[in-house]
Parts: C-alpha cells; structure tokens; sequence
C-alpha cells in the first residue's frame, strides 16, 4: 500500500510538473528533462508512468473535465455553470491552464482515433443540452450537438482573447458576456430570463457547484 501510494504521488508529481512546463512553454517549447528537473524526480521516474511527452500531454488533455466540478444545476442552467466553472477554475489550476495552451498543439500528440479536446468539451456539455432539449428550455430549431460545438468553439476563443488582453483574468466576465448574447437566441423567453436572473446575481462570484467531479 506504502508503494503504491509513492506511485500515485509520484505520478501526479508529474502531471502537476508537465502541466506547469507545457503551460508555460507550449508542448514545443517543454521537455522532459525540463519536466523531470521541475518535478524533482528522475527521467526513469517519468518513463515509469508515461511512455513519452506526448503520452504525457494526452493525459493533461484527457483529465481537463475531472478538474471542473459538476454543476448543481440541471438542463440549460448546468451547461451555464460548468462554462462558468471552468472560466474561473483555468487561472487557478495549473493542469487547466495547460489543457488551455495545448489545445493549439494537438495535431502533435493527440492520436485520430482518440478524438481532440473540442469533441471532449462538446461530449461534457451535451448531456446538460439534452436535457434541457427535453425540459423545453430550448427553442424547437436549435441542434443539440450544434449548440455543443458552438460553445467549445466560442469559449476557446474567448479564452484566447483573453489571454492576449488579460492574462485570462476577465475570462469569467467574457464567458457571462457570451451567455448574455447566445441565450435570447437559444432559449425560450422564460429559460433565457431565469438563467440571466442567475448570472447577474452571481455576477463576480464563482457559479454554484456540488462537490462531486465531472
């Protein structure tokens, strides 16, 4: 139990050292000499757990929505909050703020058959449109999965951009910015003024989650 439990921090003594690397460097710009050097282990240590740099940003990638939490909220309101979430968690997170740098590197790591990040993201999101679909929270014309793609692309973009002006710290504010618009266009009249209601009480906090992962 002792090894194992050395094993399991080990590893995330690692992920922890790459997520810092690639956030700060790009997956070019990262090495696994750098990696180990900052993780204070051996490059037999990281070997160990991860076969390669890429094998080893494929899991910084895969992990990205076990770090957000799973919204209380259910339907429309719950695909708010996880944007949300995930806005305000990026610049406190450094295994996040990696996922946020590599999402332009994947052609690098990211096997075809294991799909890239933009279709996990939409993956995590859709269930909480369907639902909202089926609770007619949403206008009859709007496509599920459209929606889905539509957020993934419009927050990547919005974390780019405020990257750029900020350093991601108006992130949360360009996220509600973005909600602001797309609900009257998305949802029924009741649904998009209950969830604006909610955003603009919470405007400056963090929005409401439960304690359980995604």
């Amino acid at each position: 139990m002792a090894q194992q439990e050395r094993s399991a921090r080990t590893r995330a003594a690692i992920l922890r050292a790459g997520a810092e690397v690639f956030a700060e460097l790009g997956f070019a710009g990262a090495s696994v000499s750098k990696i180990t050097r900052r993780a204070n282990l051996t490059l037999g240590a990281l070997y160990f757990h991860f076969e390669s740099k890429e094998h080893l940003a494929r899991e910084i990638v895969r992990a990205q929505p076990e770090l957000v939490m799973s919204p209380a909220a259910a339907g429309l309101q719950g695909a708010v909050d996880i944007t949300l979430e995930w806005a305000t968690r990026l610049t406190q997170d450094p295994l996040l703020l990696a996922g946020a740098r590599l999402v332009m590197d994947q052609e690098y790591f990211v096997r075809s058959e294991e799909g890239d990040s933009y279709r996990q993201w939409a993956g995590v999101i859709l269930p909480f449109l369907h639902e909202a679909h089926e609770n007619g929270e949403l206008r009859p014309e709007v496509d599920v999965l459209t929606l889905a793609q539509l957020m993934v692309n419009a927050s990547t973009g919005a974390q780019m951009n405020s990257q750029l002006d900020s350093g991601r710290r108006d992130l949360p504010d360009r996220i509600r910015q973005m909600w602001s618009l797309l609900l009257p266009l998305i949802a029924t009249e009741e649904c998009a003024d209950r969830v604006m209601e909610v955003l603009r009480r919470r405007e400056g906090d963090s929005p409401m989650i439960d304690g359980n992962q995604a």
